[in-house]
């Protein structure tokens, strides 16, 4: 049987851990070479030895510099992008009349201001035909309390799509949104604090707010990137695909 992404060379920012990792791993399955990057040398080191067909760069998203030492090693190395998951991100909770300057430099600093220059110096390596996916979320869509900030920039996202696939139409180049649900992650899991206990009523919670019962697992999320970067997603562009088990939906 024919790999979906055979041959394909990609970029998986934000790869060394949760939704990152899977995708990498599930790009490399499917016979892609992949580069990862990640902010911490140890687990972007640890990542690499997990996905095998795969380069780590280290890299902080939110750092120009550093983005354009990435896309310099992939040139040199192989001359270009057929799929870019552009999954790098992050934020924290606070509620309105706690937010801070910082918070909010933090969060639009990785999720929207990260995502638009990784994609912007990924443009002249894109090849005809290439396909962009970013990490929206659930929260772009719906209120959750202390979240607002990271829900503006999720919905940052979903606007910068619309108007990029017209920037690039001569091109052929796919953009869409892959927007999880409530996914065990170390990224969701950390927002409970250290404690196990806190950790697992987090997710117990959440669980009870999706239809089916459950969160969801980056591997299932990984499914739907690879699904979005193949060829049997050929006419999908400017979508969002919710993988949220129905929780945004209802």
């Amino acid at each position: 049987m024919t790999r979906k992404l055979e041959g394909k060379i990609a970029v998986v920012t934000g790869g060394t851990s949760g939704i990152g990792l899977a995708t990498a791993k599930q790009f490399a399955a499917e016979g892609a070479h992949v580069f990862i990057t990640g902010r911490r040398k140890k687990e972007l080191d640890d990542a690499v030895a997990a996905i095998g067909n795969a380069t780590g760069v280290q890299v902080d998203s939110s750092k120009l510099d550093q983005l354009d030492q990435l896309f310099a090693a992939v040139k040199d190395s192989k001359g270009r992008i057929d799929v870019l998951f552009a999954n790098a991100g992050g934020g924290g909770m606070l509620p309105l009349g706690d937010i801070t300057e910082e918070q909010y430099e933090d969060t639009f600093g990785r999720n929207v201001k990260g995502v638009i220059f990784t994609v912007q110096k990924a443009l002249p390596l894109l090849s005809k035909g290439a396909s962009v996916i970013l990490t929206g979320s659930t929260a772009g869509i719906s209120g959750t309390p202390a979240f607002s900030v990271y829900s503006a920039s999720k919905a940052a996202i979903r606007a910068l799509v619309r108007s990029w696939i017209l920037d690039v139409k001569d091109r052929g180049i796919r953009f869409n949104v892959v927007s999880p649900g409530a996914t065990k992650t170390p990224g969701l899991v950390d927002l409970a604090g250290p404690d196990a206990a806190q950790q697992q009523g987090l997710l117990d919670y959440l669980a009870s707010m999706v239809p089916m019962g459950r969160v969801g697992e980056p591997e299932e999320i990984a499914k739907a990137v690879v699904f979005l970067a193949s060829d049997d997603a050929s006419f999908v562009n400017g979508a969002e695909l919710f993988v949220d088990g129905g929780q945004a939906q209802v």
